[in-house]
């Protein structure tokens, strides 16, 4: 019974996230973005942040490996 209570929490906590997801489209923001060059600055900004996460997880797994190693 509590297994079938978290798929249904999951399923709706999924349903919930998809239909606000849908409610930030605003008109024309893309367009607008895309002529004043302002999506390239986005884009930029979302690539450093997810190589600066990579090297984190690289990192502490590194130190992970290496501590299992001594043990």
């Amino acid at each position: 019974m509590n297994k079938i209570f978290k798929r249904l929490m999951f399923m709706m906590l999924c349903l919930c996230s998809s239909s606000i997801l849908f409610a930030q489209d605003a008109p024309g923001s893309d367009e607008l973005m895309r002529s004043n060059g302002k999506i390239y600055v986005v884009v930029a900004v979302c690539l450093t942040i997810l190589i600066g996460l990579f090297l984190y997880v690289y990192s502490v797994d590194r130190k992970i490996s290496k501590i299992e190693k001594e043990n």
